[in-house]
């Protein structure tokens, strides 16, 4: 098992490199406030002054600690080719030339050995300082150190900036919750193991880093207690309850240390003596605890909860890699592959594109929308649904009343009273009202022209996402599609303006749908025919009988009929006493007339607005309705019949049949290639991060497969 730590100190290695946290690697996490003693822990594991010391916030930025367990002669197997040493060469090829015993390691300075410890401290500093500032603030971007010597165990711990209250100097006003969230982050990794550090001398009910790790770990599977400054302790008192868990519980168990104080450190006392005065002190002061605390048990406990933790993590975690993996190696294929023949290439994607844009039409396309109707699915809508109610909610006779039909029929008959309904007043009328589909019709023009500009937007979405990797290509192919379409928009326009022109151009009253309506007219005619040759037999017979043949009707010695408008005045004027018990029409009368009556203009002659119709006005007025609305049905469905053909032949198929040639005409020219090829600086940057995204998962899935089973036990 000793062989896991180092594939997990390799597996954070690889992904650093890439600047990804998709992997949630096992690591120890060191948690604590400020002057709890975090940094003095971490020497004592590393047995080297390494962290930088002061006071207020040091630790401004995470700190990544690899501890690499390595001797002479684990470096001098690493020249064999062994399997079982086949892990270390890395670390074997970096000792070479190196005269000390241990040394040190930063990712952020690639290949540099350093071998001064004091070099580590300050450039740990300086690497801070570069980040985050000289103004106490804190960075969330860690600091990788990895530390080679023989006097270590392997680990890997975390060292987070100290819980703080109230910010000091120039410190920002919310300190206290950007340190909580950066160290939140770290300890809600499942895979990570929490070492909540407290010192002796504070309660520990109000142990601020156990508290947080509560927040992470409610139950307290991953969280493990350091009590630090035992020998702080005030006289009388001792830490045992606390040590035997009597306090606070803590499941994976409560380790009490005894730390180097200021004074040590400012003496230069050296780690390995601070190592043998805390043996001393445990064994004096806690005689039957001294075997489960210390420094040397917590690098073992460490070390062995570690280890157990990362096998029980290791088969999640190589899924994950192998899922992650073919994720990002299905991103880089939809990226595609860096263009060497731009000729090809663009000639792959113009008729890549022309072919999906007409499968969208077709509904053949790869990618269905499943959420709107789009392509052809919303033409055929279009079509039949919007376009077939529009015209059906057109009524017959919309915007006509009785009396303009009325108007019509006398206005069509001149000077002269019409025996018949006159059909120049039926054609008048009904164009009128063919009039109105010309509307609704290019209203569906415009409606398709919309659907197919909006096709293209669909087809470089989903079906040819290689067009992003190109924008002026995709810029130029959407240019050239919507100057075709705009093309084409006048001329089927006007199609459908001459579709409802030919239907004004010729009233077919002989249509065949249209003779029902005919019979209809041709009987009320016949009707009145029939009607007035019987009132003309029965008034000869009664003359006869009479024998008045020869007397003027009536009696009128004038000859004025009862019609005779001459008769009317006459009968108005010669009787100025009768009263109004029948008021008769009267006619206006020109200027200088001596018969002239109330002023009245003569050119001001109306229809009334609404009165009563005679039967007869009647009877002509529901005929002409009767045959417009006979008439108009028929119009109506040759419309609704022949503009989807139409829009389909000059708009929607001719597009179909010459996108691909208008493209390539367009488009395809030597002079062009290196411009519309030109790749987006966005676009090759994602590709690059996705492939070395999927070198490093890959890398990831090797360091893991080079573990035998026998590791794990």
């Amino acid at each position: 098992m000793e062989a896991l730590i180092p594939v997990i100190n390799k597996l954070q290695e690889v992904f650093n490199t890439v600047g990804a946290d998709i992997i949630q690697l096992p690591q120890i996490v060191v948690v604590g406030t400020q002057s709890s003693g975090k940094s003095s822990v971490l020497e004592s594991l590393v047995g080297r002054d390494l962290l930088p010391r002061g006071t207020g916030i040091v630790t401004r930025r995470p700190l990544i600690l690899q501890l690499v367990n390595i001797s002479p002669e684990e470096q001098r197997k690493a020249a064999g080719d062994d399997d079982d040493t086949a892990m270390w060469k890395n670390y074997g090829q970096l000792y070479k030339g190196i005269d000390a015993e241990e040394w040190g390691k930063f990712l952020h300075t690639k290949h540099k050995i350093y071998s001064d410890f004091d070099e580590i401290r300050q450039e740990i500093e300086n690497e801070t300082e570069r980040v985050s500032g000289g103004n106490k603030g804190i960075s969330a971007e860690p600091i990788h150190l990895r530390i080679f010597s023989p006097h270590v165990v392997n680990l890997t711990l975390v060292d987070l900036p100290g819980l703080t209250k109230v910010p000091v100097g120039d410190q920002p006003r919310d300190i206290e919750l950007q340190i909580k969230d950066l160290i939140l982050r770290y300890i809600s990794n499942p895979n990570s193991i929490i070492l909540s550090v407290t010192a002796a001398n504070t309660d520990m009910a109000t142990s601020e880093s156990l508290k947080i790790a509560r927040e992470a770990d409610p139950e307290g599977r991953r969280t493990l207690a350091v009590i630090t400054k035992l020998d702080l302790m005030d006289a009388g008192t001792d830490a045992m309850d606390v040590l035997m868990g009597r306090v606070i519980p803590v499941k994976l168990g409560i380790i009490g240390i005894v730390s180097r104080s200021q004074l040590d450190i400012n003496n230069k006392k050296i780690v390995a003596d601070a190592l043998k005065d805390e043996h001393a002190f445990l064994q004096k002061k806690y005689p039957s605890l001294a075997n489960r605390n210390g420094t040397k048990h917590l690098a073992k406990t460490l070390n062995r909860l570690l280890m157990h933790h990362i096998r029980d993590c290791l088969p999640e975690l190589k899924t994950r890699i192998n899922v992650l993996a073919a994720q990002y190696q299905s991103l880089l294929n939809s990226y595609g592959e860096p263009v060497e023949d731009k000729s090809a290439t663009l000639l792959q994607l113009i008729t890549k594109f022309a072919a999906e844009y007409c499968h969208t039409i077709e509904g053949t396309a790869k990618y269905i929308e499943t959420s709107e109707l789009c392509g052809g699915a919303r033409i055929c809508y279009i079509f039949h649904e919007t376009f077939g109610r529009t015209l059906e909610s057109v009524d017959a006779l919309g915007g006509l009343n009785t009396i303009d039909i009325l108007t019509a029929i006398r206005n069509a008959t001149g000077p002269r009273p019409a025996l018949f309904v006159p059909e120049i007043s039926f054609e008048l009328l009904v164009k009128r009202q063919i009039k109105r589909l010309e509307e609704p019709s290019l209203r569906c023009v415009e409606l398709v022209h919309e659907e197919m500009q909006r096709i293209i937007q669909h087809c470089s979405t989903y079906s040819t996402q290689e067009l992003l990797r190109f924008p002026k290509l995709h810029d130029a192919i959407v240019e050239v599609v919507t100057s075709l379409l705009r093309r084409r928009l006048p001329v089927t326009n006007d199609m459908v303006h001459n579709l409802v022109a030919i239907e004004l151009a010729y009233i077919n009253t002989k249509h065949p749908d249209f003779a029902d309506a005919c019979g209809v007219l041709n009987s009320n005619i016949e009707e009145q025919r029939r009607n007035r040759l019987a009132r003309d037999s029965h008034s000869l017979s009664r003359d006869k009988v009479s024998g008045k043949e020869g007397q003027v009707p009536n009696g009128n010695p004038d000859g004025a009929t009862a019609g005779n408008w001459r008769g009317m005045l006459k009968a108005s004027v010669s009787k100025p006493d009768e009263g109004p018990s029948e008021e008769k029409p009267r006619l206006p009368v020109a200027p200088g007339s001596p018969h002239r009556g109330p002023a009245v203009n003569f050119l001001d002659v109306r229809v009334p607005v609404s009165r009563k119709l005679s039967a007869r006005e009647q009877r002509d007025c529901e005929v002409i309705e009767r045959l417009i609305k006979s008439y108009f049905l028929i119009v109506r469905k040759n419309i609704q019949d022949s503009v989807p053909k139409a829009v389909m032949n000059f708009l929607v198929n001719y597009v179909k049949d010459n996108l691909q040639s208008e493209l390539v005409g367009q488009l395809y020219k030597s002079m062009l290639l290196e411009d519309l090829l030109t790749e987006s600086e966005d676009m090759a940057q994602r590709r690059k991060e996705a492939a070395d995204m999927l070198k490093a998962l890959q890398r990831a899935s090797q360091v893991i497969a080079e573990i035998r089973e026998t590791h794990l036990w």
